[in-house]
């Protein structure tokens, strides 16, 4: 997790949910039944890091975190169900005394035959503070022979579960007012919860009662007062419920866009910091949904105060994350968030999820600004992706852990060790003179200079209450090229070369150091968002490499993550021995995020390929979306099909947090789905999600930016730009990069080949009255199936697209 300035004691907060610092609601307090004791619902959000001291000496802490991975194999004292299992973080927990069941219906036989309360534990195998509960209190032999002795104990990855981490999140913040991983929760055996929280420390401290007396008082309450906590189980699911439904309230229209769309910059302009960038003061995210508004709203409003206002709010936050330390400036790629509020010092772990977002982010303000610094940024994540988290199959992995060995001789992880230096390690790889610099200057003199790397290490003892960073450096772009260069007597085009020899030596000096835990799962999901990010990138720095990696990452999800026979997705697969892929046993369906961001990623790629099969097969996923989740009653999509029993509730995601709401998204994608085929009905489906979520969009779109920005295009409607040509011709490929290079939010883009038989033509008839003018590549520009005039030269269609 990450750091923050240590009050007296310091107590941790979970490995936090960043998608929720919105809406809080609380269910009713119910009088006929006791509230849930407060023990129960502990949940803060600050991000600090370590337990107290108080609560488990650190060295022996640390000692049991040296054997997470990558040291000497032992044989194992206990071994559970979960060493059945696939996920990563469900083979963490095979060892643990603890007798772990997986989510399913063994475990709700046992509860149910047994009598006994659930123990449901929820998290993820690169979220920290679920890795310090277990060694506290899973690997505890007394605290697991009591939670064996009275619960029926479930282990759940919320990765390969959303919905079930969604359903009892939704209590855990209800009841609390916060929430975070690792996320504990008790459940009667019908699956109702009714006491909830996030990390418990395993024995009591001055503030708070331990996970060892929880435990207890539990078991205690379900034998002495059973009728009370069943019945204020149901009053609580009775609450959720309510509070919990998305429809449409007797509104079936969406919002005026103008609306939503000023509303929702005056929010981000109220909360945006003028000085570093970014929405918040600390910890800071780099919430991709954001910035993908603000490119939008400019390119609706560019002759306007507040097109600009928004442009400036964007490209300066994207330069300050880049140049923070939340970049990785030696190994590329960045990691999860800030702790402050200079983007310098970060939770180290690097999610895919970002990586693919941000991509498509970059690769955006490259195309609206031209800056180059803007495409290296781009190519920067694409390599560490490429190199770190592809598996040789093509799919993408899901995580790197924030936590490493400092040494390979250590035996305790600490977080960022993989990342940190110290000034002394900086200089014993960089020793050579500069020539030209004045005398006696090294290149570990500029390149400190530069990274504001300190003798005595760069980050605050306020960002490091526990000392883990002390006397290390985080490093930080400090200053210009040509503020550095002038420091040491130095022409401004020879600074670059130094810097770049500079980061190659420590990168290789790196790569000597033990590794962090590399969360080898595939979700089809995050697939998704990785392909659009090189889809996109391909498109704006015209990189056909690109765009290859991206085709095959979509043949992988084709091959390992669809079912032929009944047209669905699954949700996971993973890397097996000898790098082969495996699936789960009973394999894990699809859930609607991965629909939506498939599909996206499809039209994305179609749009950077033109190959046909691709939109071919989005919608036809579409279709399967429609049919599994749309909800007929109050619009909008269910995050989970129906039909799974142990699902309490069916929910609708109402905020765009790390990653977009998938209904959020959803919206564009039946607009670009009703453009590609001509069915109309997804047009009226977008229209009628939008009128679900009208009041939230209405009083706070912040909530929900990728939303707001689809209402805009709702409104304008999508235009379809019809290239008309021979793929391999030089005109039409003239044509094309025109396109590529101009980002407009509410244009989808179809190459007209002379096929009649190809997929589009007998999607939309109207290709086959589009002519190419003089045998020339020609562009129309159509919207609902009524065309413009004809052009021939890119000139001419950028003024189309950019009037």
């Amino acid at each position: 997790m990450g750091r923050r300035a240590s009050t007296s004691p310091t107590w941790p907060t979970p490995c936090p949910n960043p998608a929720r610092r919105g809406r809080t609601v609380k269910p009713p307090r119910l009088s006929s039944a006791p509230p849930p004791p407060p023990w129960s619902t502990w949940t803060p959000w600050w991000p600090l890091r370590r337990p107290p001291r108080h609560a488990t000496p650190f060295s022996r802490v640390g000692a049991m975190l040296g054997r997470w991975a990558g040291s000497p194999p032992s044989v194992p004292r206990h071994t559970n169900r979960l060493i059945n299992e696939k996920s990563p973080y469900l083979l963490q927990h095979a060892h643990n005394p603890v007798d772990w069941y997986p989510w399913g219906q063994e475990a709700f036989d046992k509860a149910k035959n047994e009598n006994k309360l659930i123990f449901l534990s929820v998290g993820y195998s690169t979220c920290h503070w679920c890795h310090v509960m277990e060694e506290e209190s899973f690997k505890n032999k007394e605290i697991g022979e009591i939670m064996n002795k009275n619960f029926v104990c479930i282990k759940v990855d919320r990765e390969e579960r959303p919905d079930v981490d969604k359903v009892y999140m939704t209590f855990v913040q209800a009841t609390s007012g916060g929430g975070g991983w690792p996320m504990s929760v008790w459940l009667t055996p019908d699956l109702k919860p009714f006491a909830g929280g996030t990390y418990f420390p395993p024995e009591d401290g001055v503030h708070r009662v331990g996970f060892r007396t929880v435990l207890l008082r539990i078991a205690e309450q379900w034998k002495e007062n059973k009728d009370a906590l069943l019945q204020n189980s149901q009053k609580i699911l009775e609450a959720l419920l309510h509070v919990s439904e998305i429809r449409v309230q007797g509104q079936e229209s969406p919002p005026p866009s103008k609306e939503v769309m000023a509303t929702c910059l005056q929010q981000l302009s109220n909360s945006y910091d003028e000085d570093y960038g970014g929405f918040s003061k600390s910890p800071k995210f780099p919430t991709p949904v954001n910035l993908n508004f603000l490119f939008t709203y400019w390119a609706l409003h560019r002759t306007t105060p507040e097109g600009a206002r928004a442009l400036q709010m964007a490209l300066h936050t994207l330069k300050m994350m880049a140049h923070g330390g939340i970049h990785d400036h030696i190994c590329q790629g960045f990691h999860r968030y800030s702790t402050d509020q200079h983007w310098h010092v970060p939770h180290f772990e690097k999610m895919l999820y970002d990586q693919g977002q941000l991509a498509a982010t970059y690769s955006r303000a490259f195309q609206i600004s031209g800056d180059e610094f803007f495409a290296n940024v781009v190519q920067d994540i694409l390599l560490y992706v490429s190199r770190d988290l592809s598996d040789q199959a093509g799919g993408f992995y899901s995580a790197e852990d924030a936590d490493s060995y400092p040494t390979t001789a250590s035996e305790e992880k600490r977080e960022g060790a993989f990342c940190v230096w110290t000034a002394e390690e900086i200089r014993a790889l960089l020793p050579d003179p500069v020539e030209g610099a004045t005398e006696g200057t090294t290149l570990g003199d500029v390149f400190m200079h530069h990274y504001g790397v300190k003798e005595t290490g760069n980050v605050s003892p306020m960002q490091d209450p526990h000392q883990e960073l002390k006397g290390k450096n985080v490093l930080i772009v400090r200053y210009s090229p040509e503020l550095t260069a002038a420091k040491f007597g130095l022409e401004a085009g020879r600074l670059g070369a130094l810097l770049r020899e500079g980061r190659r030596r420590l990168s290789a000096a790196r790569a000597q150091r033990p590794r962090p835990h590399l969360d080898t799962k595939m979700l089809a999901a995050w697939n998704g968002l990785m392909i659009s990010g090189f889809a996109q990138a391909g498109v704006a720095l015209a990189e056909q490499e690109y765009v290859s990696r991206a085709a095959r990452a979509a043949a992988f999800l084709r091959r390992h993550l669809f079912d032929p026979a009944s047209g669905r997705l699954l949700r996971s697969c993973y890397r097996g021995e000898e790098n082969t892929v495996e699936q789960s046993a009973v394999p894990i369906q699809g859930f609607l995020e991965d629909y939506v961001f498939v599909i996206q990623a499809l039209f994305d790629l179609y749009e950077a390929s033109l190959e046909q099969s691709w939109l071919e097969w989005a919608l036809q996923l579409q279709h399967m979306q429609d049919k599994l989740f749309w909800d007929p009653k109050g619009f909008a999509y269910f995050s989970s099909e129906a039909g799974d029993p142990s699902l309490l509730l069916r929910l609708k995601n109402d905020q765009d947090g790390a990653e977009p709401a998938a209904n959020s998204v959803t919206v564009t994608n039946l607009l670009r789905a009703a453009c590609y085929s001509g069915h109309k009905e997804w047009v009226e489906k977008a229209g009628q999600i939008l009128a679900a979520f009208s009041e939230r969009l209405q009083k706070i779109p912040i909530a929900l930016p990728e939303m707001a920005r689809a209402t805009a295009v709702f409104h304008q409607t999508l235009k379809q730009v019809v290239i008309c040509g021979d793929p391999q011709g030089e005109d039409t490929k003239e044509m094309l990069r025109c396109v590529h290079s101009i980002f407009s939010p509410n244009k989808v883009l179809m190459l007209a080949d002379g096929d009649s038989s190809g997929f589009l033509y007998r999607q939309l008839p109207f290709l086959a009255s589009l002519e190419r003018k003089e045998g020339k590549a020609t562009a129309y520009l159509c919207s609902n199936f009524s065309c413009s005039l004809p052009v021939t030269s890119p000139q001419e269609l950028r003024g189309m697209l950019c009037p």
